[in-house]
């Protein structure tokens, strides 16, 4: 198959169901998304090609919160540093297999920002309630 660079939605719609195929088949994340979150896939899916596609063509589509989404889900189980690192190395690899070009470097750049911020947020010692 040849690969080709990422240049509309179908191709952002791939690469989505691809990596959160991926991500559900992972015995360190998978459990995060399908037993603690209980992910709709059906609803979460679509929120994600909207995100996707907005981050990647500047199209504001995307409707939704995800620092506050997040922060919810690190109350239910701790979102560490292995989380983030797996999930960034599944959204490398599943673009990697997918796409090759500008956009499909600039998708996993973006991603590399947005996880490092949100760990950085939800593990930063000012967001932990300290217990005296």
């Amino acid at each position: 198959m040849k690969k080709n660079d990422i240049s509309d939605r179908n191709d952002i719609i791939l690469l989505v169901d691809t990596f959160y195929k991926n991500v559900a088949l992972n015995q360190q994340i998978g459990p995060i998304f399908t037993d603690v979150a209980k992910v709709d896939w059906a609803q979460h899916l679509p929120k994600m090609y909207d995100f996707w596609e907005s981050i990647l063509f500047g199209k504001a589509i995307y409707k939704g919160n995800p620092m506050l989404t997040h922060f919810a889900l690190n109350k239910q189980t701790p979102l560490q540093t292995e989380a983030f690192e797996t999930w960034k190395n599944l959204f490398f690899q599943t673009v990697d297999d997918l796409f090759i070009g500008p956009n499909a470097e600039l998708i996993k750049q973006k991603a590399q920002s947005i996880a490092d911020l949100m760990h950085f947020k939800i593990n930063s010692p000012s967001t932990k309630i300290k217990i005296v």
